[in-house]
C-alpha cells in the first residue's frame, strides 16, 4: 500500500470514528434530556400537590371564623375593649394551634380591630388594610378573597385568605357585610426545603412575578418586562412592598445560569405557575461520558491497529536501515577524519593565540604596576617641599639640642644635658616614622589583597599631605569616626586618597575660603570616601575628560595627568568605581566606591 493510499484510507477511518462519537453523543444527550424532564414532571407534581393542599386546608379556616358570635358582637361593638380583647386572645390561640401566621378581623372600612398578633410589636392592630384586593373582594364582591404579598407591617410575605362576616342570624349574601376575616399563611417553609434541591425551583404569580424560589436573586423578578399597568397596579397593592419589580434578564448573566429552560405547572387558584429549571449539565455530561467511552474503545481499537501497522512498517524500515546505517558509517569515517584535522589547525591556532593574549595581559599588568608606581614617585615628588620641611624642623632642633647638651656637659649640668638628649631622641623618632611612612608608600606594591581598615589609611595619607595643608593654610575636615575595612591593596587605596586630596588642596588655593572635607560613609554593601572642596567646580568641558590619561588642567611641569586615571584604575581592580561632580553649594567632590567587607 503507498503512502497515498495509507492517508486516504486514515483519513476515512478517523471520519467515521468523529461520526461515531458525535452520534453516540447526541443520543446520550437526549436520551439524558428525557429522563431529566420525566423526573421533572414527577416533582413538579410532588412540590404542586404539597402546596394545594397546604392552601386548600387553610381555606375553610376564615369561613369558620366568620360564624362565630364574638366576630359579630366584636364588629357591632367595636368600642367595648373587654369584648376586643377576649376576640384577640381567642384569635391568637387559634392562630397558634392552626400554625397561621396571623388571623385578624377589619371592618366595613379595613381597620384592623382585633389580631392574633394584638401583644408583637408588629401588631395589625388599628392598621388598615383597605387597599388590599383580598378586601376589596371580600367587602365588595361579597366572595372570599386570595392574595399573595409582602406584610404592610411585618414586611414579612405571606398568602392572604380572607371571607366576609355577616350580621348574626342573616343569610349569606341578603345583607351587606359587617367586616372582613383575614387569615394569613407563611410559604416559607417550602421555600427552605427546596434548598435542598440541586435544580433551580421558582413560583411565580399570574404576572410572572417570581415571590418563592431557591434562588435568592430570582425573588421579586419577572418572567418577562412587566406593562406599565401591572407595575402601577403593584405599587397601588403594595403587593411586593413597593419595589420596583426587573425582568430576571437584567440580572448579572452569572446569576441567570441556567433560567433559559424550565418545566411548568400551574397551581393555586390565583393562576400561580410552579417552574422548575432542569440543570442541563447534566445533559451535558450524560453526553461526554457516552462520548468519551465511545472514543475510549475507537483509541483502543485504533491503537492496536496501528501498532501492527507500525510493527510491519517497523520490519521493513529496519531492513532499510541497515543499508542506510553501513553506507552512514563509511561517511561518517571520512567526516570524523576531514573534522579531526580541522579541529586539531583549529587547536593550534587558538593555543598560539592564547599564548599571545597572556604576554599582553603581563605586559599590560606590568605597564599599569609601573605607571601606579611611577604616579606615586611623581607624587612624592610634587610633595618634596612640604617633606623637606617636615625633616629640615627635626634636623635643626637636633642641631640645637645636641649644642647646648655638650654646654651642659661642659659645665657638669647633667640634668639639662638628659634632658636635650632626650629631645634629640624624640625629634629623630619622628624623623624616623617620616621616612618610614615614605619609604612604606613609594615602595612597590605586591598586589597583596588584604583587609583595609579604611580610617586608618584615611589618617595615613592626610599625615603625609600634612605640611602641604598647613603651608597652603588650608582647613581639613575629617569625618571618619565609624568603623569601615574593605579587601584592597592598603598602599594603593592611600595612593588614591593622596592624589584626591592634593586636586582638592590645588583647587582651592585661589579661593577666600579654603575648605577641603574627607568623609566616610558606609553601610552593609558599599564604603563611600567622599572628598568635597570649596573651589570653584569641575567645568563642563573639563568633566567629559576628567579621568583620561594626561589630560590635565594645570601648568606644564605640575602634573602628568596621570593621577585621576590611575586612581580610577586602582578602585576598579578592587571592584568599585570612582566618580565626579559639582555639589549644589559650590565645589566639587569625589566619590569612591569600594564594597565593604563583612568579617564572618
Amino acid at each position: 500500500m503507498s503512502t497515498h493510499q495509507r492517508r486516504l484510507v486514515m483519513l476515512g477511518i478517523a471520519f467515521m470514528a468523529v461520526l461515531l462519537v458525535v452520534v453516540s453523543y447526541l443520543y446520550a444527550a437526549r436520551a439524558a434530556k428525557e429522563n431529566i424532564q420525566l423526573a421533572g414532571d414527577r416533582q413538579l407534581q410532588i412540590i404542586a400537590l404539597d402546596i394545594e393542599s397546604v392552601l386548600e386546608r387553610y381555606e375553610t379556616l376564615p369561613f369558620a371564623i366568620s360564624y362565630l358570635p364574638l366576630t359579630t358582637q366584636a364588629l357591632l361593638n367595636s368600642k367595648d375593649k373587654v369584648l376586643i380583647q377576649t376576640l384577640n386572645q381567642n384569635l391568637q390561640e387559634l392562630a397558634e394551634q392552626a400554625k397561621v401566621a396571623a388571623i385578624y378581623l377589619m371592618d366595613v372600612k379595613g381597620n384592623t380591630i382585633a389580631a392574633s398578633n394584638w401583644a408583637s410589636s408588629q401588631s395589625y392592630m388599628g392598621q388598615n388594610f383597605g387597599f388590599r384586593p383580598y378586601f376589596s373582594e371580600a367587602i365588595g364582591a361579597a366572595r372570599p378573597g386570595h392574595f399573595y404579598a409582602i406584610g404592610n407591617t411585618t414586611s414579612i410575605p405571606g398568602y392572604f385568605i380572607s371571607q366576609p362576616v355577616y350580621p348574626p342570624g342573616s343569610k349569606r349574601g341578603s345583607l351587606p357585610p359587617l367586616g372582613v376575616i383575614a387569615v394569613k399563611i407563611s410559604l416559607d417553609e417550602f421555600e427552605q426545603a427546596w434548598h435542598s434541591s440541586e435544580e433551580p425551583i421558582a413560583l411565580s404569580d399570574s404576572q410572572g412575578v417570581v415571590f418563592l424560589s431557591n434562588r435568592q436573586a430570582w425573588k421579586y423578578h419577572s418572567l418577562k418586562p412587566l406593562t406599565n399597568t401591572v407595575q402601577q397596579n403593584l405599587k397601588d397593592t403594595l403587593q411586593y412592598g413597593g419595589k420596583s419589580i426587573a425582568p430576571v434578564a437584567q440580572l448579572p448573566l452569572i446569576e441567570q445560569k441556567g433560567f433559559d429552560d424550565y418545566l411548568l405547572r400551574p397551581i393555586g387558584r390565583l393562576q400561580w405557575q410552579l417552574m422548575l429549571f432542569p440543570d442541563q449539565g447534566k445533559v451535558l455530561r450524560a453526553g461526554l461520558q457516552t462520548a468519551l467511552l465511545v472514543t475510549l474503545i475507537l483509541v483502543i481499537v485504533l491503537a492496536f491497529a496501528a501498532f501492527y501497522d507500525q510493527r510491519q512498517r517497523r520490519l521493513e524500515e529496519g531492513r532499510l536501515a541497515q543499508r542506510a546505517l553501513k553506507q552512514a558509517a563509511d561517511e561518517l569515517e571520512l567526516h570524523i577524519a576531514q573534522r579531526t584535522r580541522q579541529l586539531t589547525q583549529a587547536n593550534e591556532e587558538l593555543e598560539a593565540k592564547y599564548r599571545k593574549l597572556k604576554q599582553t595581559e603581563n605586559l599590560l599588568r606590568s605597564t599599569q604596576n609601573e605607571m601606579v608606581q611611577a604616579g606615586k614617585l611623581a607624587m612624592l615628588g610634587q610633595m618634596a617641599t612640604g617633606i623637606t620641611h617636615e625633616l629640615n624642623q627635626p634636623l635643626t632642633a637636633i642641631r640645637a639640642f645636641a649644642d647646648n647638651a655638650i654646654t651642659f656637659m661642659n659645665r657638669g649640668r647633667h640634668e639639662q644635658a638628659q634632658a636635650n638628649l632626650e629631645h634629640i631622641s624624640h625629634a629623630s623618632e619622628r624623623m624616623g616614622s617620616i621616612i618610614a611612612q615614605l619609604k612604606g608608600f613609594a615602595r612597590k606594591s605586591p598586589n597583596a589583597i588584604a583587609v583595609v581598615d579604611v580610617p586608618l589609611a584615611i589618617k595615613s595619607a592626610v599625615s603625609l599631605l600634612q605640611s602641604e595643608i598647613e603651608r597652603r593654610g588650608v582647613h581639613l575636615q575629617i569625618l571618619a569616626g565609624q568603623p569601615a575595612t574593605v579587601l584592597g591593596d592598603t598602599v594603593r587605596i592611600e595612593q588614591v586618597l593622596i592624589n584626591l586630596i592634593r586636586n582638592a588642596l590645588d583647587a582651592v588655593e585661589a579661593s577666600q575660603v579654603r575648605d577641603v572635607q574627607v568623609r566616610l560613609e558606609s553601610d552593609q554593601q558599599m564604603v563611600r570616601i567622599v572628598i568635597s572642596d570649596s573651589g570653584t567646580g569641575i567645568p563642563q568641558h573639563v568633566a567629559e575628560h576628567l579621568f583620561e590619561p594626561f589630560f590635565t588642567t594645570k601648568e606644564v611641569g605640575q602634573g602628568l595627568g596621570l593621577g585621576l586615571a590611575i586612581s580610577s584604575s586602582i578602585v576598579q581592580a578592587m571592584n568599585g568605581s570612582l566618580s565626579a561632580g559639582n555639589r549644589e553649594q559650590g565645589g566639587a567632590e569625589f566619590i569612591v566606591c569600594i564594597p565593604v567587607y563583612l568579617s564572618s
